[in-house]
């Protein structure tokens, strides 16, 4: 097993550059002088792919099989990558690469999570899931550590970015491409848009759907306006110091996921996700006092806390489920969408009234999904 999920991590970094949304919404803020609302679009146009693309990619696979749903993710975003190394001069065409980019990784959710789960051992789905979620982290974290290193220590621009993520997606292609697997096949009828659609009648997987909603829609919430906030509250520049608060962030999460998938060992998912949720509440308490070291503390405490609850929340509905899970993971990404319509209510907060008051939306997410820990889950695990 090891040998196949290799390639199948690799396609989790992958995934993760689509999260340089979050990053990059500071730096074009900067770059093409936009008001808060009009950075948040740039989530809106890489987040809304998943909302079109997630379900009809479901379909599709269950009957051309995920590996090939997976390589197609891979060369659209590798498309809308090469796009900037052609030049990057208007924030029109930077949306377009954006948009391309979500398009991709939207089709590149859909098919990798299923898949973890035909390359995993018995009872290891949802630590191999973590795991990848660990992998996907650190290809989110480039989005913020590569522009800062970029320009602190090689006085080079953040868009030295996309070169870097058209090789890494060369050569995930080629690995991919010359790998075996072998997908589970069930003996039912192919999955069509009313049999996805006809599990949200299920309390259970409505609930979820709209945890994963309401999760993408924090995180990027998160990663987006901590380079902000850490500018407007405490003038720390943005190109540098600021988009490396972000980094706190990202470096939680990637921390958070490697140790989930220790965890996953022996804790039970209901357990962890309840611990999960709890953690995440303490830190994103922090960030409204207003003190630079506590802001930070609580950044890194929310991504700690973070971290582990879409793999949990995906492994739990499908573990309830197995038999349907290409739809499921198809709505499961289609509610990834919450990344495209949740910030820009944050970000009218922000021109409303201040950067602080804008992270009620994200506080107010996570009352939900600690609901959703302690009372929504019960049937997946009873």
């Amino acid at each position: 097993m090891k040998n196949k999920t290799f390639p199948i991590f690799l396609a989790f970094l992958a995934m993760g550059f689509g999260d340089a949304v979050g990053p990059f919404v500071g730096l074009a803020k900067e770059q093409f002088a936009l008001s808060n609302f009009e950075a948040q679009l740039i989530p809106f146009m890489g987040f809304i792919m998943f909302g079109l693309l997630s379900v009809p990619m479901g379909i599709f696979q269950d009957r051309k099989g995920k590996k090939n749903v997976l390589m197609i993710g891979l060369f659209i975003a590798l498309i809308g990558l090469t796009l900037p190394l052609f030049g990057l001069s208007s924030y029109a065409l930077f949306l377009l690469t954006i948009l391309l980019l979500g398009a991709g990784a939207a089709i590149l959710q859909v098919a990798g999570n299923p898949i973890m789960r035909d390359v995993s051992g018995p009872r290891k789905f949802a630590r191999n899931l973590s795991f990848g979620q660990f992998i996907k982290a650190i290809g989110s974290l480039s989005g913020s550590l590569i522009p800062f290193a970029a320009a602190k220590w090689f006085g080079a621009d953040w868009k030295v970015l996309f070169p870097i993520y058209v090789s890494a997606l060369l050569i995930t292609i080629i690995i991919i491409g010359f790998t075996k697997i072998q997908e589970e096949k069930l003996e039912r009828q192919p999955a069509s848009l009313r049999s996805c659609v006809s599990l949200l009648n299920n309390k259970l997987i409505l609930a979820m759907v709209l945890g994963i909603f309401l999760y993408v829609g924090i995180e990027i919430c998160i990663s987006s306006g901590v380079p902000i906030l850490l500018s407007s509250r405490y003038g720390i520049d943005l190109k540098t110091w600021g988009i490396l608060g972000n980094t706190f962030f990202f470096l939680a999460i990637l921390s958070g996921r490697f140790l989930g998938s220790i965890v996953l060992n022996w804790m039970k998912p209901s357990l962890f996700f309840k611990l999960t949720t709890i953690l995440s509440i303490l830190g994103i308490s922090l960030i409204f006092i207003d003190n630079q070291t506590i802001t930070l503390i609580g950044i890194f405490i929310t991504g700690l806390g973070f971290a582990n609850i879409f793999p949990l929340i995906f492994s739990i509905t499908v573990d309830s489920m197995p038999e349907r899970s290409n739809e499921i993971s198809g709505l499961m990404v289609t509610a990834i969408a919450g990344g495209a319509f949740i910030p820009p209510i944050m970000g009218f907060l922000a021109d409303s009234y201040s950067v602080v008051i804008g992270f009620i939306v994200p506080l107010i997410g996570l009352l939900y999904l600690t609901y959703l820990a302690f009372a929504g889950n019960k049937k997946a695990v009873h």
